[in-house]
C-alpha cells in the first residue's frame, strides 16, 4: 500500500482546517445537537415539554425564556456551565451532559454581553448560540 507524500497530507489538512473553522460557533450545528441530545426532555421547541418530561422528578426548564429570567440578558456563562457540567443539576444525573464527553474539548471562545471572551468546547458554543437565537 502506498502512503501519501507529506506535501499531499499537508494539502489535505489545509483543506480540512477551513471546514472545521467554518463550523466553529455555528448555531445551525447547535440546533442539530439540541434536537439529538436535549429535545427528548426540553422539547422540540425548547419549551420544557419534551416526551420525557412527565417521568422526570425535576421538570425541564423552558429554554426559550432564559434571557427573560435573567433580566433580558442571555446568561451565557450559566448556560455554558450547565451544559459542560461545571454547574451540575441533579436532574441531569449530577453531571451534564449525561451522554459523555461529546461537549468537551476543541475549545473556542464566545463573548459575554460585557464583551469578555469565555472559553468552551465547540459543541457547547454551538448549543449556546442556538439557545441564544431562540430566546423570546
Amino acid at each position: 500500500m502506498k502512503t501519501a507524500p507529506l506535501a499531499t497530507l499537508g494539502l489535505m489538512l489545509g483543506l480540512a482546517l477551513p471546514t472545521a473553522q467554518a463550523s466553529a460557533q455555528n448555531a445551525e450545528e447547535g440546533a442539530a445537537l439540541y434536537q439529538w441530545y436535549c429535545a427528548s426532555c426540553h422539547g422540540i421547541g425548547a419549551n420544557g415539554a419534551g416526551p420525557m418530561a412527565p417521568v422526570l422528578l425535576v421538570q425541564p426548564t423552558d429554554l426559550t425564556g432564559l434571557s427573560a429570567a435573567s433580566g433580558g440578558v442571555f446568561p451565557i456563562v450559566r448556560v455554558m456551565q450547565r451544559i459542560d457540567g461545571r454547574d451540575p443539576l441533579v436532574s441531569h444525573g449530577s453531571e451534564m451532559p449525561v451522554y459523555g464527553a461529546i461537549f468537551q474539548g476543541d475549545d473556542v471562545a464566545l463573548k459575554t454581553p460585557s464583551g469578555q471572551p469565555v472559553l468552551m468546547g465547540r459543541s457547547v458554543a454551538d448549543l449556546v448560540l442556538y439557545l441564544q437565537e431562540i430566546q423570546k
